[in-house]
């Protein structure tokens, strides 16, 4: 059942987390992947970086999962427990490999993607004691819309320097390590990266 969710505005979020529960109930697994490029010079030609842009790509990259996280997770928080362990609900973020190996005039999209990243294991270890996991997956390049806009120079850069697969991923390949890491009840606070080992280059 499609919703459509401005992700970086509050109201919006919850609008959609109340048509989604009145449907099937409070969601005991929530995935945020919505995400905007953030390509620009910390200090450019023309100067400083326009921070009405950066905070942009920090509003809906990192406030936006911020904010379906919390709400979603509250929500769990009211449910029954699954099983005697306890365990309520799963919520996997989306970082970046760029979280690792920030690239030049990646400032915006870095900073977004590395502070999803640094809060995995803090708020796996707040929402412990109601029995939600939170996890995260920092892919590399993958066959998205965002992806598009990359230049072929570009792509046949990075994939190059991959261990195996030299190529990009696949949305499926995605989905299936989302669907792994929900079903292992012993993955907690770790990022992960599906990225066939490629490291990104400083440019």
């Amino acid at each position: 059942m499609p919703v459509a969710c401005n992700v970086a505005d509050d109201s919006s979020v919850i609008a959609a987390l109340d048509a989604a529960e009145a449907a099937d109930g409070v969601a005991r697994i929530v995935v945020n992947c919505a995400g905007i490029p953030g390509s620009m010079r910390l200090v450019g030609r023309e100067g400083p970086v326009d921070m009405a842009r950066f905070s942009q790509v920090i509003g809906v990259n990192l406030l936006a999962t911020v904010s379906m996280m919390t709400k979603a997770a509250a929500r769990m928080m009211t449910l029954d427990p699954l099983d005697p362990d306890g365990e309520r609900g799963v919520i996997v973020n989306t970082s970046s490999i760029t979280a690792f190996e920030g690239q030049i005039g990646q400032g915006a999209y870095v900073a977004s993607k590395g502070a999803i990243a640094a809060m995995t294991i803090q708020v796996a270890r707040e929402f412990a004691a109601n029995g939600v996991q939170v996890l995260a997956i920092a892919p590399g390049l993958f066959h998205t819309p965002m992806a598009a806009d990359v230049p072929p120079e570009v792509d046949g850069a990075i994939t190059s320097d991959a261990i195996f697969l030299r190529c990009f991923g696949e949305p499926e390949d995605f989905a299936d390590l989302r669907l792994s890491m929900i079903q292992n009840p012993m993955l907690n606070g770790e990022v992960i990266r599906l990225d066939a080992g490629v490291r990104l280059r400083a440019r």
